[in-house]
C-alpha cells in the first residue's frame, strides 16, 4: 500500500513541479488518442509517469526498507545518546544511499542512457542533495522521535520528502525554463544580427 502512496505522491510531485513552475507539456499530435489530449491538458507527460513507477518500484521499497532498518537497530533505546547516534545514522548512512539512488534515478528518467552518464549525474548532483538533506533529515527526524508514532514514521518521512521535493523541482524546472527562453533571445537576436549584416 505504501508503493502506491509513493507512486502517487512522485507522481503529483512532477505535476504540481510543471504546472506550478509554467513548464508547457509538449502538445500532443492531432491524431492523438483523446486520453492522450486530456493527460496533456492536465500537465501529464510521460516523465511524470516513470516517476509514479521511480516511487513505485524504487523509491517506497527503499525508503521503507532504511527506515525500518534504522527503527530496528535503535528498537527500545529511548535515551538522548540513542536518539543523536540516530540522528548520525540516518545522516551518514540513510541519506547518502538515499540521495546516490534518487540522482541515478533521475538521469535515468532525465533520458541518461549509459551507466557512465548516470554515474556523471550523481557526481555532479550528490553533495548538492546531501547537503540539504544534512539539514532537513535531522530536523524531520528529530521532530518524529518527539512526536510521530514509530509505525507513522515513513509516511511522515514521505510527507517531508513531497513538499521539498516538489519545491526544488520548481526551483528547477523555473531555472530550466529561464535559460531555454534566453537561449532563444540568444538565438533570435544571433539571427537577426547575421540577417542585418547579410544586406
Amino acid at each position: 500500500m505504501l508503493n502506491v502512496h509513493e507512486g502517487t505522491l512522485c507522481f503529483l510531485q512532477e505535476v504540481l513541479g510543471s504546472t506550478i513552475a509554467g513548464v508547457p507539456v509538449a502538445r500532443p499530435s492531432k491524431n492523438a488518442p483523446s486520453v492522450v489530449h486530456l493527460l496533456a491538458a492536465l500537465n501529464v507527460d510521460l516523465k511524470a509517469l516513470k516517476m509514479a513507477i521511480y516511487g513505485f518500484l524504487v523509491s517506497a521499497p527503499l525508503g521503507h526498507f532504511l527506515t525500518g532498518t534504522l527503527q530496528k537497530a535503535f528498537a527500545g533505546k529511548t535515551g538522548t545518546g540513542a536518539k543523536i547516534a540516530q540522528i548520525l545514522a540516518n545522516s551518514l548512512i540513510v541519506s547518502p544511499i538515499s540521495s546516490a539512488v534518487f540522482l541515478a534515478s533521475m538521469a535515468v528518467i532525465n533520458g541518461a542512457k549509459t551507466v557512465d552518464e548516470v554515474i556523471k549525474t550523481v557526481k555532479a548532483g550528490f553533495f548538492s542533495v546531501l547537503r540539504v538533506s544534512w539539514v532537513v533529515s535531522p530536523l524531520t527526524m528529530v521532530v518524529a522521535q518527539k512526536l510521530v508514532p514509530l509505525d507513522l514514521w515513513v509516511p511522515f518521512f514521505n510527507i517531508v520528502q513531497f513538499v521539498l521535493g516538489t519545491f526544488f523541482n520548481v526551483k528547477v524546472k523555473k531555472l530550466r525554463l529561464a535559460a531555454a527562453k534566453k537561449a532563444e533571445r540568444e538565438r533570435k537576436e544571433k539571427e537577426k544580427q547575421d540577417g542585418s549584416s547579410q544586406e
